[in-house]
């Protein structure tokens, strides 16, 4: 397990970028952490580092899921927090998503762990005093 100290949104997406320089086809980066912790920053980080644009990037909240497939490997960028049951994942596609050859990057994904494939590289965002988050990297 490695910890990082973030102090502003731009060191968040910054440790982003240093995974995204690990990440291969076909892995499942899980977010998870309180609201505000930086899960859609540290996605830029990723986005960013794999060759999309991170001004690009958004929370899909309300879509579920957003693509970005202009980098070296596409990134499918979930979000479970609006979900209520696992099954509706099958209604985004999820399945397929896995098959794919790109990086899924999930947001709220504990609600939902027993959907993750068993390589999945957790990541837990916690707040602290002020613009410090702690990122656990598990």
């Amino acid at each position: 397990m490695a910890t990082i100290i973030s102090n502003s949104s731009e060191e968040t997406i910054s440790a982003g970028r240093l995974l995204a320089a690990r990440l291969q086809s076909g892995d499942v980066v899980a977010l998870c952490g309180d609201l505000g912790a930086g899960k859609t920053h540290f996605t830029k980080g990723i986005v960013e580092a794999l060759g999309g644009d991170a001004g690009d990037v958004t929370s899909p909240t309300f879509t579920l899921v957003h693509e970005y497939r202009s980098g070296r490997l596409p990134v499918f960028h979930f979000d479970f927090y609006r979900l209520e049951r696992v099954q509706e994942l099958r209604g985004i596609g999820w399945e397929d998503y896995l098959r794919d050859d790109g990086v899924l990057v999930v947001e709220w994904a504990e609600r939902f762990l027993e959907a993750l494939p068993e390589h999945t590289i957790f990541v837990r965002f916690a707040v602290n005093e002020g613009s410090e988050r702690v990122l656990e990297f598990l």
